[in-house]
């Protein structure tokens, strides 16, 4: 237990993501998290991949406190204070701010879990769209969640979990792995590899193909 807001979701998948992560990226880089919500990811990332300058980020300005505090608490120097940023907008960030220099250079990374279930279906071109501008050509976009697939059968808890965001909100939902990676294919990004993970949920790594613009 902690004083802070947390996630036991991010609590209990995080290593796992860590382990990936350690074996898909090089030993140096810089990486942009999206939709950082609490800040338990960057912190426990961030601190797990020394070598990596990770930057957070989050739509909802409450959060970033709560991030910067979670990245305090596990002493992990290398992450940067978090952005404001919203996935959704057609330039990140949002507003023009000294932060917003953070984002001038493209990334080797781009990484954000748990996001375009919780979102409008609009959320996932605009991640295209942006992995697309703000990544070096190659880098990978690390998407992590759960998905629906075609050729897959989805677990039951999946179904229920999908069923119950849609009762919160009709905007939400698992998405279909298919649509998800058409969405890519069209922002010039291609799906380079599907893994699966605990918990019914995969990490599907796209690749930038174009030049950063």
């Amino acid at each position: 237990m902690t004083d802070l807001p947390e996630s036991p979701a991010a609590e209990r998948n995080k290593q796992a993501i860590l382990d990936v992560l350690q074996r898909l990226l090089p030993a140096h880089g810089r990486a942009l998290e999206l939709a950082s919500g609490t800040g338990q990811h960057a912190a426990w990332l961030g601190a797990g991949l020394p070598g990596w300058t990770w930057q957070p980020s989050e739509a909802n300005r409450d959060a970033l406190p709560t991030i910067s505090a979670w990245v305090q608490r596990a002493g992990a120097t290398n992450v940067r204070p978090p952005l404001l940023l919203d996935v959704a907008a057609p330039v990140w960030p949002g507003e023009a701010t000294p932060a917003a220099e953070a984002l001038r250079e493209p990334f080797d990374a781009l990484f954000c879990a748990n996001l375009l279930h919780i979102a409008p279906w609009a959320v996932c071109p605009a991640l295209m769209q942006g992995a697309r501008r703000h990544l070096k050509p190659g880098a990978p976009l690390i998407v992590y969640g759960p998905f629906l697939e075609g050729d897959v059968p989805t677990a039951a808890s999946n179904l229920e979990f999908d069923a119950s965001l849609r009762r919160q909100n009709p905007d939400w939902g698992l998405r279909q792995r298919e649509a998800v990676e058409r969405c890519a294919q069209e922002a010039g990004l291609r799906l380079r590899q599907r893994i699966p993970m605990p918990a019914n949920n995969l990490i599907l790594v796209f690749e930038s193909a174009g030049q950063h613009t």
